[in-house]
Formats: C-alpha cells, structure tokens, sequence
C-alpha cells in the first residue's frame, strides 16, 4: 500500500484483513496466513485467574490512559508502536475507534491492553503490565465487555504462548475475512 500513513487507511486496510506494523524503515502492513482469533465463545480463563479476577486486586478502567497505555506497550526491546503508528492510532482513538482498557492498583496504572473496534470485531493490538496478571485481568474484562455487547471477531493477529492460555486458534485467511465481512455487518458500541 503505498498511501499517506492516515487513521482512514488503518480503518480501510483492517476491514480488508490488513494491518500495520512499524519499523525503522516506516510502515509496513500484514495479513498472515493463518491468523490468531480468540473465539469469544471458546475463551478460557485458568481457575486461578478468575479467583483474581474475583478479588477485585485491579481497578479496571475504559479509556482514561490511552497515551499511558501505548507508551507502555512501546517500552520493550522490539517494538512496532513508532511515532507514525502512536499518532495515527491516537487519532482513531479521539475518534472512538481504538479504545484502551486499563488496570490500577492503589492509583498507579499497572497494566493495560488497547486495540480497534470496527463494527462487531475487535482488532487485539498489544498488552502490558507491571503486575503480574494486570494485563491479564484487561483481558478477561475485555472478553467479557465484548460479549456483553455483542461483538462476535476478536483478532489477536498473531499466535504467542501468552495468548494460547486463553484458547486462543489458528484459522485460516479465508475463514478469518469471512467472519471479518459478518462482523463489520454489525452496529456495535464498545464504549
């Protein structure tokens, strides 16, 4: 795609299965084949979790540290969040597209997730936390927040060992623009 690096050509290239990753070239775009989804029916959280989740440990916020989020997310040795991507994502994020979900402990921020929200899909972009199971804990949250309000795709991208506790699968490019085609169908809200 060689076009101006804009939030319309984000939203264009995820309703078309594509998304973007920077490096020091710029930016670079992606649709693997397969492609990582959590199946929002097959998620699954160990027992240990959900007893954490049921302590009520983390304050779980929408949307009240975007910039915190990302930066944090871009603190690691590798990172595909640039500048391009922190200001282009930030715009969708202005905009209701891209939302974060935020974990606080005794006021501090400690883990958080975000990603982007087109219609009834869920685009997962990246985690962090500084406690362990913060980041965790958003993502139950955000499970739960997905359902709740009836989205039906969330897109994880690619497959870690992270992501496989969750029951996260394979699937293939095919299987993954067709559930992409019904979910931007839908008129969901996230936040």
């Amino acid at each position: 795609m060689d076009h101006e690096f804009t939030p319309e050509l984000i939203v264009r290239a995820y309703c078309m299965g594509i998304f973007p990753m920077g490096d020091a070239d710029g930016i670079r775009w992606y649709s693997p084949d397969p492609r990582c989804i959590i199946d929002l029916n097959e998620f699954h959280a160990s027992g240990r979790l959900l007893r954490t989740c049921k302590k009520q440990l983390f304050d779980i916020r929408v949307n009240t540290a975007w910039a915190d989020v990302i930066t944090e997310c871009a603190r690691r040795e590798s990172t595909w969040i640039t500048d391009d991507i922190f200001q282009a994502y930030t715009a969708l994020h202005q905009v209701g597209l891209a939302h974060s979900v935020e974990a606080y402990q005794n006021g501090a921020l400690v883990g958080g997730l975000y990603g982007l929200s087109l219609g009834g899909a869920f685009m997962g972009e990246s985690m962090f936390h500084h406690v362990t199971d913060a980041s965790k804990v958003c993502l139950v949250y955000l499970v739960e927040r997905l359902v709740e309000h009836g989205f039906v795709l969330l897109d994880c991208q690619y497959m870690t060992d992270h992501l496989s506790q969750f029951n996260a699968k394979l699937i293939s490019q095919q299987e993954y623009l067709a559930r992409l085609e019904k979910a931007l169908c839908l008129e969901r809200q996230f936040a």
